[in-house]
């Protein structure tokens, strides 16, 4: 059990970091912080370099956290955060991948709350550092908090669709 917990971790945590250094940088075929900033000006989000920065840290930090299972319960949070606002983005395509759905950030929220529940397993930092078993509590709180936060980041920094689309782009004062 404690390999496959090993596995699924260091799978769905590095996936979840590499997907943040897509929207900051220019590695794993990402577009830059202008290219991760203009993502999000498409999908309606305000905030500019700024809300791309944070999501890629955000998804960086819980990825790599997860992955080494460290502070599992935090970093179960922080990637089902992430992909709770992913979801919503992806919500009104369908669930299937193949119509730009809603699928995959699915799979990863259930996944990260999967890992909050089981806990991170034997070969992890939190039990090199003795901080396991997470008292039951913390699971369902980690759980509720990412979706909690996905859901209050949308609803703060999401613009309604007939506004996004008619702003222009952050810094362009011309229109």
């Amino acid at each position: 059990m404690d390999t496959g917990l090993l596995i699924l971790r260091l799978v769905t945590g590095l996936l979840i970091a590499g997907h943040g250094v897509q929207k900051i940088s220019f590695r794993l075929g990402g577009s830059g912080l202008a290219g991760g900033t203009e993502e999000f000006r498409q999908d309606g989000f305000r905030g500019g370099a700024l809300t791309a920065l944070a999501a890629g840290a955000g998804q960086i930090g819980s990825g790599l956290l997860m992955a080494a299972g460290v502070l599992t319960p935090l970093a179960s949070a922080g990637a089902i955060g992430v992909m709770t606002v992913a979801l919503t983005v992806k919500w009104p395509n369908g669930l299937w991948t193949q119509k730009d759905g809603s699928e995959y950030p699915l799979v990863l929220i259930v996944t990260a709350a999967a890992l909050a529940f089981t806990g991170p397993g034997r070969h992890s930092v939190d039990q090199a550092l003795g901080l396991l078993p997470w008292p039951a509590c913390w699971s369902v709180t980690a759980a509720a908090a990412g979706v909690a936060s996905g859901l209050a980041t949308r609803a703060l920094l999401h613009r309604p669709a007939q506004l996004a689309h008619a702003m222009p782009p952050e810094g362009d004062r011309s229109r």
